[in-house]
């Protein structure tokens, strides 16, 4: 893109073709703050992921009145950084957690079906057999049970055996000593930060109040029961007390220092582990399915996303910053070996375009490795007035949404409805069948080529027609961003007005994935995209200039940090560049 300009503006864009939608632009979030402060809610929710951005909906979806607050972005952090699978877990039947697969397996099709088939699809998995008999007749076994747990009815193809010639057919970079067969079998993929946002965006069209960039510094009691927060506005510095009938803290990996900021002393521990993934372009790899591979201590995957695989993940204790995890050279070079093992040819270091970590709010337990721990989730009252929830899938957020709520109206005066989130599909869902077709006779769609709608339909479902909107109002907006030209400008400005991006960190992180998509991890896309929100965002040339220079600083640390060897000084420097939110320096409260 050269020069695309944007205007001013936050909330909706005219109706043209499409029905309306809230935004979660500027306009919004300041209305949202200033409500804040003048009402008391029934359910005021901590944390923006997954979980949080579920509980919201899960309440605000039975008619209760609801605040969600988030430090940062939403979904900035585990739920921004998963392995974007929704699964139900094939490897937990080893352990015999066969009602967590089968809840997660309900899920998936709950998903896949109704709740959100624009953002989850499901994906063709191989699993490669080393060992003739024994392994075709144990994994055999495991899929069989794995597709009886589905369903009559399942979203899915049930597994299929493949001989050995079948899978070097299906995968030609399969090394032909590695493996005597396989089993192909499916699980399904997600736009993980789209997910949670859309959670949001869907709470508010049922009222929930939502605002990013608001971090908890301290609560509000009256004697022992804990009445609401007070919030700071991590863009201007103000803080506004919220007030509510229940607190629920969902807010991952910080749990127990949420609860600390509280003055309760956590009963339940939440055990960080770290996850790693790397990044390698599609060409790579050639493969019509998606790899997963047994490991000494798990599975790793090889997953398809768009012109490149993301291979992952590691499964270790992280000590250290919460908000910025660090992958280190050995973690790199971990998820290098295994997959390794089973290429034609290798992977080396220089392949990698990007690496991204994220942190799993495992439940305490006394196994001496993360990946042996269970993914149950557990809500708890960790004081009057105080919900807890962690642990968990990102497959289940719906079902830890639903307990949470459960949990929380114990505590109020009047009755409360059952969970209806199964019948509540996200925005942009209703109306996909045949969404392209229609979407051609859009105005805004005059100059896109097909690859151009379904991208836009990939994203954004429905509501993609939002977009075209903004290209109706200005033209210029359909130019292409710099090293990432299958964004358009459109969805930058989209981001900001409709999707409550607030730096340029949170458009190529998490509302596009230029990130970790671009070989330059967006060094390029970074002043285009810039320059498109500075009109809406009221910066100035200085603001554009900080904003660059600072998503520039991001990618140095994190290259830094994946150039150490161990946790502490891959922290170290990472730590040298934190979210613009929250300052050089640690953040006392969440």
């Amino acid at each position: 893109m050269s020069d695309a300009v944007s205007s001013g503006r936050g909330g909706e864009a005219g109706s043209v073709g499409r029905a309306s939608a809230p935004a979660l632009g500027p306009q919004q979030r300041r209305a949202a703050l200033a409500r804040l402060g003048t009402e008391v809610f029934d359910v005021l929710v901590l944390g923006g992921g997954v979980t949080g951005c579920g509980v919201a909906l899960d309440a605000a979806s039975r008619g209760l009145s609801v605040a969600l607050v988030e430090k940062r972005d939403w979904a900035a952090g585990t739920s921004s950084r998963s392995s974007k699978l929704i699964h139900g877990g094939l490897r937990y039947l080893e352990n015999l957690d066969i009602e967590l697969v089968r809840e997660a397996l309900h899920e998936r099709r709950l998903l896949v079906d109704k709740i959100a088939p624009h953002l989850v699809h499901p994906t063709p998995i191989l699993f490669p057999l080393k060992r003739k008999v024994w392994d075709r007749a144990f994994m055999g076994s495991g899929l069989l049970l794995y597709d009886a747990l589905a369903g009559l009815h399942p979203a899915m193809p049930r597994h299929h055996h493949l001989s050995r010639a079948a899978c070097l057919r299906a995968v030609p970079s399969l090394r032909e000593d590695a493996f005597t067969g396989g089993i192909r079998f499916y699980d399904a993929q997600v736009d993980d930060a789209r997910y949670s946002l859309m959670l949001a965006r869907t709470a508010a069209s049922l009222g929930a109040v939502c605002a990013s960039a608001a971090g908890v510094v301290s609560f509000l009691h009256a004697g022992e029961k804990v009445t609401g927060a007070r919030v700071a506005d991590l863009e201007s510095g103000a803080e506004i007390d919220v007030r509510a009938l229940t607190v629920v803290n969902a807010t991952g990996v910080w749990t127990n220092e949420t609860e600390r900021l509280a003055g309760v002393a956590p009963t339940m521990h939440v055990r960080p582990s770290k996850g790693v993934h790397i990044v390698v372009p599609k060409a790579l790899i050639h493969s019509d399915y998606a790899l997963i591979l047994p490991t000494e201590k798990s599975v790793l995957f090889v997953l398809p996303w768009g012109e490149q695989w993301i291979i992952g993940t590691t499964d270790t204790d992280w000590h250290f910053d919460l908000d910025h995890p660090a992958a280190t050279r050995g973690d790199i070079n971990y998820l290098l070996d295994h997959v390794n093992t089973i290429l034609k040819k290798p992977l080396g270091l220089d392949d990698i375009i990007a690496v991204y970590v994220g942190l799993r709010p495992l439940l305490g337990g006394t196994a001496k490795e993360t990946a042996k721990m269970s993914r149950k989730h557990a809500v708890w009252r960790s004081a009057p007035g105080l919900v807890s929830i962690a642990g968990g899938k990102y497959t289940t957020y719906r079902l830890m949404a639903r307990d949470a709520v459960d949990l929380a109206a114990r505590e109020f005066p009047f009755a409360v409805d059952d969970s209806r989130t199964a019948d509540v599909p996200l925005l942009g869902a209703v109306g996909l069948a045949g969404v392209e077709s229609r979407l051609q006779r859009h105005p805004g769609a005059a100059g896109l080529s097909a690859e151009q709608l379904h991208h836009l339909v990939a994203r954004y479902g429905s509501l993609a027609s939002q977009v075209l909107d903004l290209l109706v109002e200005e033209p210029a907006l359909v130019a292409p961003l710099a090293g990432a030209e299958s964004y358009l400008a459109a969805e930058v400005l989209y981001a900001v007005t409709h999707e409550g991006a607030l730096h340029v960190d949170d458009v190529l992180t998490r509302r596009t994935h230029i990130a970790f998509e671009a070989p330059d991890r967006g060094d390029l896309a970074a002043e285009d995209v810039a320059r498109v929100m500075a009109p809406a965002l009221d910066w100035d040339t200085a603001s554009v200039e900080r904003e660059v220079t600072h998503y520039r600083a991001r990618l140095a640390a994190e290259r830094a940090a994946q150039a150490l060897l161990d946790d502490a000084a891959s922290n170290s420097a990472r730590m040298e560049v934190r979210d613009p939110r929250l300052g050089s320096a640690p953040t006392a409260g969440w």
